[in-house]
């Protein structure tokens, strides 16, 4: 395992990481979360993603409870979270002073932790001006109760914004981007994002590296398979991921790559992802233990993904997203 820096910040993540979303309450519970979580850990993962909207807070109280029992050193991991999500009151979800402040201490609790080392704003929200954003999460910071702050799924725009506001304030400008990031997905990653990584040396938590799954090969017939993800009734809404034609021809494609190499096609979708210098780490998602280690096998075949391999791909999907 690497460990890279967050684009500019001192602090270095696992280049493989480990979220709760989807899984954590849904399909895993705490025996199963402290299973997966140890074997990320004894991979060299370090770094560990929630959010206060992932089951209704239940996604933090599971990991939380995971983490205490399990004992690790706290200088040893990283936990990050994401606050806009956090209930069904007026003021309760957005990115006001108010709710960012009682979200992160609500989420605390849940997590059982005095601190995150990384928060997020989760999305971004029009009916806050910026400025009120940036000083409660400079706040934050303030207080102890996280290291860094960043957003997720922003407009670049919007964080040149808050990053101009926040030097002429001196105050702490956001220092990370978690946007989705795949082969798949990649138009606002590889272009938007592009002037962040020059001019700001901005780190990225990229999330779904797997498409939702459809970079596993599951839904390469078409179909969509009992207990996996498509067939969540809470999620629902990814059902139309899974059957994009255009998009399930371009996995199948891929996968005959990935079978020349000898490997899965998720591992070559996720070291794909570890070839980017822009890719801080790659959050990955699990409900077995063996998913983590089919999954960490990507680190080491990374090198096998050639300059001739990746104009391959790149063949496969020129016209994906762009």
């Amino acid at each position: 395992m690497e460990y890279r820096h967050l684009g500019k910040a001192g602090v270095k993540v696992s280049e493989l990481s480990l979220g709760a979303w989807v899984t954590y309450g849904f399909q895993i519970d705490v025996k199963e979360a402290k299973e997966i979580m140890t074997a990320a850990y004894d991979a060299g993962v370090n770094f560990f993603d929630n959010a206060e909207a992932y089951a209704g807070g239940e996604a933090e109280v599971i990991m939380g409870k995971a983490l205490k029992e399990l004992g690790w050193a706290r200088k040893d991991y990283l936990i990050s979270t994401k606050i806009f999500w956090g209930g069904d009151g007026p003021n309760d979800r957005g990115l006001s002073y108010k709710h960012i402040i009682e979200g992160t201490n609500h989420s605390l609790k849940r997590l059982g932790l005095e601190y995150v080392d990384l928060i997020f704003a989760h999305r971004p929200d029009p009916e806050t001006p910026i400025e009120e954003t940036v000083f409660a999460f400079n706040q934050i910071i303030r207080e102890g109760k996280a290291f860094y702050w960043g957003t997720s799924e922003w407009a670049a725009a919007d964080i040149m914004r808050a990053t101009d506001f926040a030097r002429r304030n001196n105050l702490r400008p956001p220092s990370m981007e978690q946007p989705e990031y795949n082969l798949l997905h990649r138009r606002r990653f590889e272009v938007e994002y592009a002037p962040l990584y020059k001019e700001l040396g901005y780190g990225t938590t990229t999330f779904s590296p797997l498409f939702s799954g459809l970079l596993t090969g599951k839904y390469n017939q078409g179909q969509i398979p009992k207990g996996s993800r498509g067939d969540l009734e809470a999620y629902a809404f990814l059902k139309n991921k899974f059957e994009d034609e255009a998009k399930l021809v371009t996995a199948r494609q891929l996968a005959a790559v990935a079978d020349d190499l000898g490997v899965s096609l998720a591992q070559m979708s996720l070291a794909w992802l570890l070839k980017n210098p822009n890719v801080s780490t790659v959050i990955t998602g699990a409900t077995r233990v063996s998913q983590v280690e089919e999954n960490m096998k990507a680190v080491e075949i990374k090198n096998q993904l050639t300059d001739d391999v990746m104009a391959r791909i790149d063949e496969i999907i020129k016209d994906v997203e762009f």
